[in-house]
């Protein structure tokens, strides 16, 4: 591997509106501390003056350009940011690999273990790093959650659940053609609720269990529901065996009554941890004692692979560590399609005449499904053996 020496690095963003606009911010502090570059930006309409804030009245603006292959002739940059859309990942970041650039790709990796495997293989055999953006897995938290288990803190590890209740409006469906489809023009898209927005859980999950390999994941349960007017899965669960015989869940919902925020709990023989990933919060609890609570920092992603290319840091999430991950989305992509909720199972939550004004603004609120995702997290079950109302949708 082609290490740069010095910074800044030379960078280029693929992908620079939607989720594309917080790396841009991102890449603007990055910059401001002089680790990174931005040297071309690769988007199907230029962004304008506004869209690119500061970065367009430098002396050297940024190049812009829809033809990726183009811009890497023209810009040479060590870094390429890819936050396409999901089945665009792998092409784009074996495009930029072979132009020598390293890789930081937005979650998921690819909508397919097959595509997760070419993009790794070709990376690889391209010598050039990559990070996944499992943003979570940055976490100091993380580290430290691991510390505890193999210090006994809280005895024998008897599975690990998560649990995510989350809501998204009519309009998030709207975004784009491939959102809330598991496919698109004959090809794989996978953007349901366990493999795009709450994929997070999944992955920290399995990264506290110790199964983070592909190899890891010995057999994956799924039971996908859907409550909207989409192809794919928002109201579902997961259950994976390791090959060491752990147990991890995953219970989720874009249909939540009250929104809150997702966590982890490892449980154990004498106690449990739990983790609000997005708070870097942990709490440990152990009978007869109090609850010792901490707050973690968080190493940025793309601050990281800068590390990792200049100073050697070891990276945080390369492919390898989302393997179990990409399995549990190749199960996802297998399974039969989601199973549509009936209409008495779900309620709009404010009535809007489609007549009298937007209804993007309304979503869909499946009543009760809180409460499952918890006690799914809570006692390591599927939906199903929870009696949920519409378990057999």
């Amino acid at each position: 591997m082609t290490v740069p020496a010095r910074t800044p690095l030379p960078l280029v963003l693929v992908g620079a509106r939607g989720h594309g606009r917080r790396h841009l911010e991102n890449i603007r502090r990055l910059e401001a501390l002089g680790l990174v570059r931005l040297v071309g930006v690769c988007d199907v309409t230029p962004l304008t003056s506004g869209e690119l804030g500061g970065f367009g009245d430098r002396e050297d603006p940024p190049r812009q350009s829809p033809d990726l292959a183009e811009l890497l002739e023209s810009t040479r940059p060590a870094i390429a940011v890819v936050c396409t859309p999901i089945p665009t990942h792998a092409d784009l970041a074996l495009l930029a690999a072979a132009h020598g650039a390293h890789l930081l790709v937005e979650k998921p990796p690819a909508p397919s273990y097959a595509e997760f495997l070419r993009m790794a293989d070709g990376i690889g055999k391209a010598g050039v790093a990559c990070q996944i953006g499992f943003q979570s897995l940055g976490s100091d938290a993380v580290p430290a959650i691991r510390a505890l288990i193999a210090e006994g803190a809280i005895g024998k590890v008897r599975g690990v659940g998560a649990a995510g209740a989350w809501a998204r409006d009519e309009a998030y469906y709207r975004r784009a053609p491939w959102a809330g489809r598991r496919r698109l023009d004959g090809a794989d898209v996978l953007d349901g609720v366990l493999t795009n927005p709450l994929a997070h859980a999944v992955a920290t999950a399995l990264a506290l269990e110790g199964g983070a390999r592909a190899e890891d994941a010995a057999a994956v349960e799924t039971e996908l529901f859907r409550a909207n007017a989409i192809e794919s899965d928002d109201t579902s669960c997961v259950r994976v065996t390791t090959a060491r015989g752990g147990r991890v869940t995953v219970a989720a919902t874009l249909c939540a009554e009250e929104p809150a925020e997702p966590y982890v709990i490892v449980h154990g023989e004498r106690g449990r941890i739990t983790f609000w990933y997005k708070q870097d919060r942990v709490v440990l609890r152990r009978a007869g004692q109090a609850p010792v609570e901490t707050v973690h920092g968080r190493t940025d992603l793309l601050e990281n692979l800068v590390a990792h290319l200049t100073g050697g840091a070891e990276l945080l999430v390369p492919p390898a560590a989302t393997g179990a991950f990409m399995r549990v989305a190749e199960a996802v992509r297998q399974s039969p399609d989601p199973a549509e909720l009936p209409s008495n199972a779900w309620h709009f939550t404010t009535p809007v005449n489609p007549a009298e004004g937007d209804t993007d603004a309304r979503r869909r609120v499946v009543p009760g499904v809180d409460a499952l995702v918890a006690a799914s997290a809570e006692t390591l079950s599927l939906y199903s053996e929870l009696d949920a109302p519409w378990r057999s949708a």
